[in-house]
């Protein structure tokens, strides 16, 4: 039996992709920060799917994080040829007004933990005759996006390191794919610390989870760059060549503003999914 490592995975996209990969019955090591969730996530594909579930309850913050889960998992690095660095979280608030740990906290779920995962674990898929690392991106990645500003910058990151990591690994047998998903219907926006004119837009343009894994994991295995799940979302990642920069600004900055009247309440403390 093959092994997939998810991080993130005990809700929405993460989740719903260890189910994907549990329908073609492979094995899978889940990590998250939720214990509870992950848990009953894990009991789920269990019963439901009959394959092996590990479960490993890491916070992806700590910069021991990746060590941690790579000793914690070497019994499995002769089967583990699929990896799907899926955790990540934001703020939606303007900069000024949320504590600057929390944001550098992004920064190390995001980005930091991405990097580590990647670095520790390609030269266990250097084993396989073929073998797969997905990272998560967002279409927030193809303009800047005011009162969300870190999250977005750090999905930038994502997506520009995981084309670079790609062309540098060509040659070896780990195919390398981002994952850029839009508005999906999962507890990101309320942990975002999202307001209700904001969640009134994403709800027009919402995928199930369920929708974005099937297309991610079929992307992945076709070793795809970029995988865009939704028309809305290709038209976005898109258009976005070409109309002037102000102009997207303006826009994403009228969806994702606070009002005053509304009270949205900030997350203060690092949730990953």
């Amino acid at each position: 039996m093959s092994y997939v490592l998810i991080t993130g995975a005990a809700k929405g996209i993460g989740n719903a992709i260890a189910v994907e990969l549990a329908k073609q019955k492979r094995g899978l090591i889940l990590i998250d920060i939720d214990e509870r969730q992950l848990l009953d996530a894990a009991q789920y594909i269990r019963d439901n799917y009959y394959v092996d579930v590990v479960t490993i309850v890491q916070d992806l913050s700590t910069p021991e994080a990746a060590q941690t889960i790579f000793d914690r998992t070497r019994w499995y690095h002769n089967y583990l040829n699929v990896i799907v660095n899926n955790a990540g979280y934001g703020l939606n608030a303007p900069f000024i007004e949320l504590k600057i740990d929390d944001q550098l906290n992004i920064i190390d779920v995001n980005i930091k933990a991405q990097l580590r995962i990647a670095h520790a674990f390609i030269p266990v898929l250097k084993r396989f005759s073929q073998s797969y690392l997905l990272n998560v991106g967002s279409t927030t990645c193809y303009q800047s996006v005011p009162y969300l500003s870190v999250y977005a910058a750090s999905k930038a990151f994502v997506v520009s390191f995981t084309r670079s990591l790609r062309f540098e690994l060509k040659d070896t047998p780990v195919s390398v794919s981002c994952l850029i998903p839009g508005a999906t219907d999962t507890a990101f926006v309320t942990r975002a610390g999202m307001a209700a004119h904001t969640l009134k837009t994403a709800d027009r343009f919402n995928m199930t989870p369920q929708a974005v894994a099937a297309i991610a994991v079929k992307g992945l295995f076709k070793r795809k760059s970029e995988i865009v799940p939704g028309f809305s979302n290709k038209v976005n990642a898109y258009i976005t060549r070409f109309v002037p920069k102000i102009w997207i600004e303006k826009v994403a900055a009228n969806i994702y503003k606070p009002r005053k009247a509304e009270a949205s309440v900030h997350q203060e403390v690092a949730t990953q999914y």
